[in-house]
């Protein structure tokens, strides 16, 4: 029975499609605006129809969009159909494969792909990508939010990702991924300069109490899911420091909360607070330097570099290696540049 066939005593089923969960730091502000600011790809508009259609719920009750957020609140987006159901469409958007047989795909992500759909954001997805190159196989054709999805990387994140192309390639990889089997290796450039060439940084990460959309690391295991980064130093230009990174854990935003927690977020993270010049001179010729690199990167200096892991079917070891994106690797050059000739560069 369709939703228009229903008969007029029938309650209509809603759907959760999004769920927020306020901290005890939340400021009160209009609902419109933090949803704004709070899910990816949500304009005003939206976010005001939705409330006038009664989809957006605050501790279960349906609010209109000036209604002020306050701590604690939970904000539900629910909808009259199954989340991820009508909108996951096949798009043709192009692949940068790296390898590819029947069971698996490795692909190169290049930045501004978010990996899997959310609320606002339904297109332009990896997954409506590999919804179209893959329909005739059963696993993309059932509109599942994250067919053959093991992993994943940051929307602004490059590099190596593999896509399982069958349900056994799939069970197998997720489980090198939970028993941390696999070889990953990132580049980061991050602020600041090191003392040692080696480090860990360990900590618990769970969401930031004051601001959801960030994580953070806390001691407290009751307050995150425990979480280990490796990492040496790479190359050093005095103000900025590039390194490689292995991760023991998989945690969201790891490397990038991770280096903020020591001191160093990572070069042009603005959500880190990575995009503002943090170290180095006063002279304004540095500034705009810095200014320019963030214009040509606009995102974050992370790379996923390598991936290793044991395939699904043979056993046989595979290991993938990738060129850092060539944003990062032209903000790397002009650093290198600066460096050599910093004292040109500040008079």
């Amino acid at each position: 029975m369709s939703i228009s066939e229903q008969p007029e005593n029938e309650e209509q089923e809603l759907y959760e499609h999004h769920r927020l969960v306020l901290g005890k730091g939340q400021q009160l502000l209009r609902i419109d605006k933090f949803l704004m600011t709070r899910i990816e790809n949500a304009t005003r508009t939206k976010i005001q129809q939705a409330a006038e259609a009664g989809n957006i719920l605050v501790n279960n009750v349906p609010v209109k969009s000036n209604y002020k957020v306050k701590p604690l609140d939970v904000i539900s987006i629910v909808m009259a159909h199954p989340p991820r159901v009508t909108e996951l469409q096949p798009e043709n958007i192009p692949l940068d494969v790296v390898y590819e047989d029947e069971h698996l795909i490795v692909i190169n992500k290049q930045a501004g792909i978010v990996v899997h759909p959310g609320f606002g954001n339904y297109s332009g997805t990896l997954v409506n990508a590999l919804i179209y190159h893959f329909q005739h196989l059963p696993m993309f054709s059932q509109n599942d939010q994250r067919p053959g999805l093991v992993h994943r990387l940051d929307k602004d994140t490059t590099g190596i990702m593999v896509i399982a192309k069958n349900e056994m390639a799939l069970a197998k990889l997720a489980k090198q991924f939970f028993e941390r089997t696999t070889k990953r290796s990132y580049v980061a450039l991050v602020w600041g300069d090191f003392p040692e060439e080696t480090g860990t940084i360990e900590g618990y990460i769970g969401r930031n109490i004051r601001d959801r959309m960030q994580m953070d690391v806390f001691t407290d295991e009751n307050m995150g899911k425990h979480a280990i980064t490796h990492y040496k130093v790479l190359e050093r230009f005095g103000y900025v420091t590039l390194v490689e990174c292995r991760l023991e854990t998989g945690r969201t935003h790891q490397i990038r909360v991770h280096f903020k927690h020591i001191g160093h977020p990572l070069f042009c993270d603005e959500l880190y607070g990575g995009r503002k010049v943090l170290k180095g001179t006063t002279f304004s010729k540095y500034k705009q330097f810095v200014e320019n690199n963030f214009d040509i990167l606009n995102r974050q200096a992370l790379h996923a570099k390598s991936l290793g892991f044991k395939h699904p079917v043979s056993g046989k070891e595979l290991f993938f290696d990738s060129e850092i994106a060539p944003d990062i690797n032209q903000v790397l050059e002009r650093w290198r540049t600066y460096s050599s000739f910093k004292d040109t560069f500040t008079k």
